[in-house]
């Protein structure tokens, strides 16, 4: 483990130079006296790296100073090949540069392990789009990626959910995140952390201004908070319903956002003496939010609470009426 630790020592130092000891104790998650200690240790084995107490201190290398280091064992060699996740990298356009790091990380691997490398990449796939996710929109990230790249402020034309006419927004982005498929931009307006659909971004341009970002924030740091509000949706409305056991499986992946809880699969209710239906409870944002469940015909029914029930009921008398009419012509 402390051979592990002073080669992860030595290569934070040769990527970013000056390092608090503090933030490396944080990071390699040991004591402070220990990083010294360590930082002594790499000295004994000939490494020119220094410790600088005070405010602006920290522990750095001599400059010029590099190293290759080859020594990876054969489970980190596996990890490398996992990073090409399918999508990710052909929509920031570095599927060739990708394929040419991995190809340099191969040739400098120890030979014992460059098989299972190899074969980590040929038996191991991941896709991060998520089933049923339908056509998507096609994105242009270029300029979004530059913004993050070159510290630019960004003028965006978006078009909100629900809204027909963009709105435009003068933007500090942090960086891009892809989740279960779909990229988003994770950037500051005026101060305050907001998110921003790359498929609804109508138009983006780079502005002159550099960006303006929270000191000490870190793109990790907005997500969360914006991951947060998301999830935890205030003022939401829970939503008992009842669900056939043999639709639970399907159900509970196609609502999996808005479940409040695991579903009870031993539990049942029994009303009808047979055990069919599974008791399952939601939370969702507002009232019409809903008329999703309509979707599941019989197999689903609202148990809570009554206006849900009333929204149902009045959603389903409409299409019945809208169905009784004769169908228009075509043209």
């Amino acid at each position: 483990m402390k051979s592990d630790r002073l080669l992860s020592i030595l290569l934070l130092l040769q990527t970013r130079g000056r390092v608090p000891a503090g933030e490396l104790a944080e990071r390699l998650e040991v004591s402070v006296r220990t990083i010294y200690r360590d930082v002594e240790a790499l000295s004994a084995s000939g490494v020119p790296v220094y410790a600088e107490r005070g405010r602006h201190g920290g522990i750095a290398l001599l400059p010029g100073f590099r190293t290759d280091v080859t020594g990876l064992t054969e489970d980190e060699s596996r990890a490398l090949f996992l990073v090409a996740a399918r999508g990710a990298h052909t929509a920031l356009g570095l599927d060739a540069a990708l394929g040419s790091a991995l190809r340099k990380v191969l040739a400098a691997l120890p030979a014992p392990h460059r098989p299972a490398a190899e074969l980590t990449s040929r038996r191991i796939l991941v896709d991060a789009t998520r089933w049923w996710g339908g056509p998507q929109r096609a994105v242009d990230l270029d300029v979004l990626r530059d913004a993050v790249f070159a510290d630019r402020r960004l003028r965006l034309r978006y078009r909100h959910s629900g809204q027909r006419a963009p709105r435009t927004y003068t933007v500090d982005p942090y960086g891009l995140v892809a989740k279960a498929g779909v990229w988003y931009l994770v950037a500051d307006r005026r101060g305050a952390p907001r998110l921003f659909r790359a498929d609804r971004v109508q138009s983006a341009r780079l502005l002159d201004e550099p960006v303006r970002r929270r000191p000490g924030v870190e793109l990790a740091d907005v997500w969360e908070v914006l991951r947060r509000q998301v999830e935890e949706r205030s003022g939401g409305i829970d939503v008992t319903v009842r669900v056939r056991r043999d639709f639970l499986d399907m159900f509970t992946r196609v609502t999996a956002a808005y479940l409040a809880e695991p579903p009870d699969e031993d539990g049942g209710d029994d009303e009808d003496g047979e055990g069919e239906w599974v008791t399952v409870r939601l939370s969702y944002g507002f009232v019409r939010e809903t008329r999703q469940l309509l979707a599941f015909s019989d197999r689903v029914e609202v148990l809570q609470p009554p206006q849900v029930r009333a929204e149902l009921a009045a959603a389903a008398a409409s299409v019945m009426e809208l169905y009784r009419r004769p169908a228009r012509p075509e043209g």
